[in-house]
Parts: structure tokens; sequence; C-alpha cells
């Protein structure tokens, strides 16, 4: 690997170009939900998806659990960029950057972390999005996150808050790995054996292609961690009876239910996050460097 190593930038990076990234794909990330949750095997496209939630449920409904998915990306995607960062960096040498094996432990190691840390909201996030399916007395409808928060503490217990954990956890190792490893890597490689050149366009292939492949690896678990969250009794279930069921009663297609809007949204996502994420670190260098030069120019004026 030959990735150009920088400056160490501020841990939030991460969480601030994600959470932009939400509120843009939000909409695509309620239609994979809806789809995940979907029984059977009939075959439902995004777009009707999403004209349906507009056109029964009100174009706003597009956009439920929105404070949920912000508050999701501040906790998970701010812990699991940090980390994988942090834990980069201190693998640097002078010599070389760290092989991919050392990337995978890396992401993984953070990836677990931002698993746990965004646990909560990512519940709170499934439940909100997919409230609107569900039949008027079993809907929950939350006011926003923190009221989530709240009612599902007092109903359910603090526990109701971590359902779905491992499947989360799993899902986070995977997304950090698939996600962050592999723009890495794409980087990488465009870097050496293409025209393109440090800036927007190299990102913008990177994140694509980082994109691809997180949605395929990422699928299965995603789906099933869906499942999990948004059952009434997901709780005393475990992940393997539900992981049964899925094959006995829909197939194995059923654990990529829901690919294409999961790879429409994370691919945009994608883009904008890691875009938006060099970017401030392109700030933050140069920001950093204003700040030597002026310390210099005082030094030698003294």
């Amino acid at each position: 690997m030959t990735t150009s190593t920088k400056k160490v930038t501020p841990f939030y990076f991460g969480g601030m170009s994600s959470c932009v990234a939400a509120m843009v794909v939000h909409p695509l990330d309620l239609t994979k939900v809806r789809l995940q949750t979907m029984k059977g095997n009939g075959k439902v496209s995004m777009l009707m998806t999403m004209v349906k939630i507009a056109r029964n449920e009100g174009f706003l409904r597009l956009y439920a659990g929105l404070s949920a998915s912000i508050m999701r990306q501040a906790t998970y995607s701010t812990v699991r960029f940090g980390a994988y960062e942090k834990l980069k960096q201190n693998m640097l040498t002078d010599s070389q950057n760290p092989s991919i094996w050392q990337l995978l432990i890396c992401s993984s190691t953070a990836g677990a972390l931002g698993g746990i840390a965004g646990n909560p909201a990512d519940v709170l996030n499934v439940r909100m999005q997919n409230d609107g399916q569900l039949p008027p007395h079993q809907r929950r409808n939350y006011k926003n996150v923190i009221d989530g928060f709240i009612r599902m503490s007092k109903e359910e217990g603090v526990s109701s808050l971590f359902r779905g954990l491992g499947p989360n956890i799993n899902r986070a190792i995977l997304m950090t790995s698939s996600q962050c490893v592999s723009y890495d890597i794409f980087k990488d490689l465009l870097l050496n054996y293409s025209p393109l050149q440090d800036g927007l366009t190299l990102h913008f292939t990177s994140s694509v292609l980082a994109g691809l492949v997180a949605t395929s690896v990422c699928s299965p678990v995603d789906v099933l961690k869906t499942r999990i969250m948004s059952a009434k009794n997901g709780g005393n279930i475990s992940s393997l009876t539900i992981m049964g069921q899925m094959y006995k009663m829909e197939g194995i297609r059923s654990f990529f239910k829901g690919w294409t809007p999961a790879f429409i949204r994370l691919g945009p996502q994608t883009i904008i996050t890691f875009v938006v994420l060099e970017q401030l670190k392109t700030w933050h260098q140069a920001w950093n460097e204003d700040d030597q030069r002026k310390e210099k120019l005082v030094v030698a004026k003294i």
C-alpha cells in the first residue's frame, strides 16, 4: 500500500461528513428498510415503493426518522471513522504504510466500536422508518429520536435500545472494512495505475467502487439486522432462527432484499461521505499550514 500520509485530522470529521450524506439520501434509506421488512417473494421496485409511500402517507413521510438517522451517523460513523483513522495512523512507520491485513484489523475494531455506539439510534431509525408500513394500531408514532429513546426505555427497558446488537456489530465490521479499506485500496490503485491525480475525480471514482463492494458484502446481515430491530418480539428470537425462517420461507434471495435501493443509497452516501471527508481534511491541512506560516513570521519578526 502506498496511500499518502497526512497529519491526523479531528476525530469527528467522519461523523460530520456522514451526517451530511444521511440528510441527502434518507428517503432511499427509508425505502430500503421498507423493502427489507416486506414479507414474501413479491417483486416490488424501489421507485414504486417510494411513490406508494408519498401517495399513501404523504411526501414528508419519506423523511420519517431523519432525526434518528442523523443521531445514528453522529454516533456510529463518528466512532468508526475516527477510530479507523486513529488506528491506521498508529500503524504507520517511516518506511511503509499499513498492509491490507493491518487495515482490516483497524477497520474491524473501529466497526465493532461504532456498531455498539450507534445501536440505540439505529433501532430508533429502523422503527421510525418502518412505522408507516404497520397497521395503525401497531404504530409506535415516536415524535423524534429523543422521544423514542425515552419511550423505549420506559416501555421496554433500556436493554431494548441494544436489540439486534450482534447483527449490528457484524454489519458495522463488514461495512467499515468493505467501505473504508476498499476505498483506500481503490484510491491507491487509481493513483498508481491510472492517469487520475489526487482530487475530486479520484475521490468520486474510488467511493463509487467502495459503495458497490460495501453493498454486496453487507446486504445479508443488513437485512437480518433490519428484521430483528423492526420485529415486535425481535429480542426473543435468535439471529439463526430468523435466518432459517427467511431461507425456508423466502429463499436465498431474501438475504439480498433491497439490494438495489441499498446500493443506490449507499453509493451516493459513500460518495458524499468520502468527498466531504477529503475536503474537510484538505481544509484542515491548509488551515494548519497557514497557522504554521504565521507562527514562523512571528518568530522571524521577533
